[in-house]
């Protein structure tokens, strides 16, 4: 991606007649990682033409119709890097359930089965070359006004996760594993509900 991205800040909502084909890239920012304590605060996406759209949340308005339906549109594949996160806030504040589901993270760990390294940063960096800021990974989202930096850091997540998704599927049809990775994403709406619930830290399947 050679030119400067394109970022566009909504309040509240995505604008009507804004559409994506195909897939979109989705990621989440909040004020920590305990959706029943931490609230959403930022939602933001990308077609992977190298635009971002962010959608910044007062607190307790999540009325959000136009990004509702993007999630519940079932034609969209919704690509997220540790959609298990992404997926269950997003249940959890605006009452919706993102499918079909793609995770670079999990498509990275059942391909990249060669390191433990399945951060974005890592990926990004050895698949595509580019290397990410994390620097306001653990900033203040929930800020009324967010800063420059803020707003370019969770645009990057999004730009890249198309082209990774491309990657990381030509290795997972290499090693034969896509159907399986299929079954994995397929699984992923259940396992969010599971963390809303109450079974976050237990796994059922275990004897």
């Amino acid at each position: 991606m050679n030119k400067a991205p394109n970022i566009e800040l909504h309040q509240g909502d995505l604008p009507s007649g804004l559409t994506f084909s195909g897939s979109v890239a989705i990621d989440s920012e909040a004020m920590g990682l305990n959706p029943h304590r931490d609230r959403l605060c930022v939602v933001q996406l990308s077609g992977g033409d190298g635009n971002a759209h962010l959608v910044q949340f007062a607190p307790g308005e999540y009325d959000a119709p136009n990004l509702k339906a993007l999630f519940a549109d079932t034609s969209l594949t919704k690509i997220f890097h540790y959609a298990r996160f992404d997926v269950a806030i997003i249940e959890a504040y605006l009452g919706v359930t993102c499918e079909p589901v793609y995770c670079t993270k999990i498509a990275s760990r059942l391909a990249r089965t060669y390191t433990d390294k399945h951060g974005l940063k890592h990926l990004c960096k050895e698949i595509l070359d580019v290397d990410l800021s994390k620097a306001q990974q653990s900033s203040d989202w929930g800020a009324k006004e967010l800063s420059a930096d803020q707003l370019a850091y969770a645009a990057s997540d999004v730009l890249y996760l198309h082209q990774l998704k491309a990657r990381l599927d030509e290795m997972l049809e290499r090693e034969g594993r896509t159907e399986l990775a299929a079954q994995c994403f397929d699984f992923i709406s259940t396992r969010c509900r599971l963390d809303l619930e109450g079974w976050p830290d237990f796994d059922i399947f275990s004897h």
